[in-house]
C-alpha cells in the first residue's frame, strides 16, 4: 500500500520531466533537420522511395534515375496495397539496371506495399480506422527498414511514413533525412501531404517546382523543374 502511495508522487514528478525532455528533443530535431551531416557516411544509404498513383510514380522514377546507385543503396520502393502498377514500373527499372551490367542491383532493390490511409470516395468517419491501421503499418515498416534517406512527392501514403520516421528521430531511434519534392502539377497550392509536411516541419528539405509556390511558402526550396 505504501509503495503505491510513494509511487504516485514519483510519477507526477517524472511525467513533466519526460515531457520536457521530449519537447527539447523535438525542437532539436526540427533545428537539425536540413543541415548537412558532420560525419561522412561510409558505404551506401538505405533509401526509402515512396511511389503513388496519378502520375506520382512517373515523376518519382525520373528522380530515381538521377541518383548515384552505389550511393543510395539498398533501395526500398513502397506503394499502396491497392497500387500494383507503381511497383511494376520500379521493378522494370531495376531490371534494366541489371541488364546494363549492375550485378548487385538485384540484391539492392526491395518492393513493399503499405495500407492506404483513405481510398477515393471513402467517408471520413471510416477513414479514421484505416488511417490508424496505415500509421501502425508505416511505423512497422520504418522500424524494419531504418531508412537513412526518404524520397517522396505527394501521394497520401508518404505522410504516415514520414511521420513515423520523424517520430523515431524524436525518440532517438534513428535518423532519416526526408526529401519532399512537390509534384510539378501543383502550381498554385500544395497537395494535402505537402501542406501537412510543410506546416509540421517534418521534411528536412522541401522542394517546389514553381516560383509562385516558393513565394507562398518561403521555407520551401525552388530549384526549377526537377522532374
Amino acid at each position: 500500500m505504501h509503495m503505491g502511495v510513494d509511487a504516485l508522487p514519483a510519477a507526477c514528478y517524472a511525467l513533466p520531466v519526460l515531457v520536457s525532455l521530449l519537447t527539447i528533443r523535438l525542437f532539436y530535431v526540427i533545428w537539425r533537420s536540413g543541415q548537412p551531416s558532420s560525419r561522412p557516411r561510409a558505404g551506401g544509404l538505405r533509401c526509402l522511395i515512396v511511389l503513388g498513383s496519378g502520375g506520382h510514380t512517373a515523376e518519382m522514377m525520373n528522380i530515381v534515375t538521377t541518383l548515384q546507385k552505389d550511393r543510395f543503396t539498398p533501395r526500398f520502393y513502397v506503394a499502396a496495397l491497392t497500387d500494383n502498377m507503381s511497383l511494376q514500373k520500379a521493378q522494370v527499372y531495376e531490371e534494366s539496371l541489371i541488364e546494363s551490367g549492375g550485378n548487385k542491383t538485384v540484391e539492392n532493390a526491395h518492393f513493399l506495399q503499405i495500407y492506404r490511409s483513405r481510398e477515393v470516395g471513402q467517408s471520413y468517419i471510416t477513414s479514421i480506422a484505416t488511417t490508424l491501421l496505415a500509421t501502425l503499418h508505416a511505423m512497422w515498416l520504418v522500424i524494419r527498414i531504418r531508412p537513412q534517406v526518404i524520397f517522396c512527392n505527394g501521394p497520401g501514403t508518404c505522410f504516415p511514413l514520414c511521420v513515423s520516421a520523424f517520430f523515431l528521430k524524436v525518440l532517438g531511434m534513428g535518423w532519416s533525412s526526408i526529401f519532399y519534392i512537390e509534384s510539378i502539377a501543383r502550381v498554385k497550392k500544395l497537395s494535402m501531404s505537402g501542406l501537412l509536411l510543410y506546416k509540421l516541419r517534418i521534411a528536412d528539405q522541401f522542394f517546389v517546382q514553381w516560383p509562385q509556390l516558393h513565394q507562398k511558402y518561403p521555407r520551401a526550396c525552388y530549384a526549377g523543374r526537377l522532374m
